[in-house]
């Protein structure tokens, strides 16, 4: 068999519970197909660029080491949010890259991440192919926002519907326990732009023990302010307690996101992003104004990601999966793809993976059907909740150490590249 080089892989965007599973899927899968390296950017192709790397072998000493590192939240290697410029926009931006690649003998470059990462491969496998540069580059898909085009679904949004379904149902429980001769509201505000798929997953709290949510508002219907205050009193009307679940990014007809209605910032992110937060706060003081009822706002924030104690044994799996995925169509010689997940059966579950052209998934976003919303478009239906069931199945616990969970941390001083080790002194 011909000697392998080595591969580089890295982590960008926000977190996930499940994308060191991925990450752990790479590198035994790279490991065990023969590669000679597994390099980690630290901090994604932004670290790359001030030559910040590190040779996992110094970090993963065992099996146990990989269980453990499928089981540790956030990006191990460090994440970020990088916009590379146009081809020959910024020429000596890529020269750099792929003289770093060069330096390393990276043969494969992986990127674990979603819609903008995706962007990211896309143009390093463009730029490649124009400049006869031999390096493959695959992209592993990943984000809690199951906002990814073609995939059924995304590694980590799994996770986070469990979470989110479990959390929703345990504020339902303590809101109805309050509410004595004195009527509530309370509003929860879910990650999601522009896609509904997170904010639509609080409906799995509704069961046999559990009402669930009483009105759920995605982002891909215009939101009526009007509408949304007199449904509330209508439903003060008949219960003492209700609970409202909002996507972060739900916009009025008129394009404006709520959450500006109550904040002035525009700040915004590397890719233009407009910073969200604040939907619920602005809701909950409407109510307020308009009720007179207690109300309380609750954004779930960066604990939908970052929960790895209640993650599905499911979506770590295909977390890892899709990471090997992508080092088998590297070994028969793909580049320019992203790996997807196949749902071959809902009863029993069954996934498996392909790879398809990341031009068709750069840049896309995946909506939820508006066949998945009620008529009134303040809930999902029974078919929203039917896809999204099946991925929240099983656990993987931590390990506990000391009443807590173990993680696996990065040693930044142990075989970091030469820039790493300065940045740490």
């Amino acid at each position: 068999m011909a000697k392998k080089g080595n591969i580089i892989v890295g982590q960008s965007g926000g977190p996930t519970a499940v994308i060191n599973s991925s990450l752990a899927g790479v590198y035994k899968y790279a490991i065990d197909r023969g590669y000679d390296k597994v390099y980690g950017m630290v901090h994604g192709i932004q670290g790359l660029l001030e030559e910040q790397y590190v040779d996992l072998s110094t970090q993963i000493h065992s099996e146990l080491d990989i269980e453990l590192l499928k089981r540790t939240p956030s990006a191990f290697l460090g994440s970020c949010r990088y916009k590379l410029p146009e081809i020959f926009e910024e020429k000596e931006t890529y020269e750099k890259i792929f003289e770093i690649l060069n330096k390393l003998d990276i043969e494969v470059f992986i990127y674990i991440g979603g819609n903008d990462s995706m962007d990211t491969i896309k143009k390093l496998s463009d730029y490649a192919i124009l400049t006869g540069r031999t390096q493959k580059f695959l992209g592993v898909p990943k984000t809690i926002d199951n906002d990814l085009a073609l995939t059924d679904h995304t590694p980590g949004f799994g996770s986070a519907a469990k979470y989110i379904g479990a959390t929703t149902k345990e504020v339902i429980r303590d809101a109805q326990g309050l509410a004595y001769r004195k009527k509530q509201i309370t509003v929860l505000e879910i990650m999601g732009r522009n896609a509904g798929w997170l904010t639509g997953a609080t409906a799995l709290a509704k069961d046999e023990d559990c009402d669930g949510p009483d009105l759920i508002y995605l982002p891909e219907v215009p939101f009526d302010l009007d509408a949304f205050k007199t449904k509330v009193k209508e439903l003060l009307e008949k219960k003492d307690c209700v609970v409202v679940a909002v996507s972060e990014g739900i916009k009025l007809a008129d394009g404006r996101y709520v959450c500006e209605l109550g904040s002035s910032s525009d700040a915004v992110d590397a890719f233009g992003h407009k910073q969200m937060g604040g939907t619920a706060s602005f809701l909950a003081n409407c109510l307020t104004t308009e009720t007179g009822c207690k109300t309380r706002a609750i954004e779930l924030s960066t604990l939908q990601r970052s929960a790895s104690h209640l993650a599905s044994r499911v979506d770590i799996d295909e977390a890892f999966m899709v990471g090997g995925a992508a080092i088998k169509a590297a070994d028969e010689g793909d580049t320019g793809k992203m790996v997807i997940i196949n749902r071959v059966s809902d009863d029993p579950y069954l996934s498996d993976t392909s790879i398809f052209d990341v031009h068709r998934i750069a840049n896309e976003e995946r909506l939820v059907p508006r066949e998945w919303m009620n008529k009134e478009a303040n809930y999902v239906t029974k078919e929203f909740v039917d896809y999204v069931r099946p991925l929240i199945q099983g656990d993987l616990l931590p390990v506990m150490v000391g009443g807590l969970p173990k993680h696996l941390v990065l040693n930044r001083g142990n075989g970091a590249g030469r820039k790493a080790r300065r940045t740490m002194k």
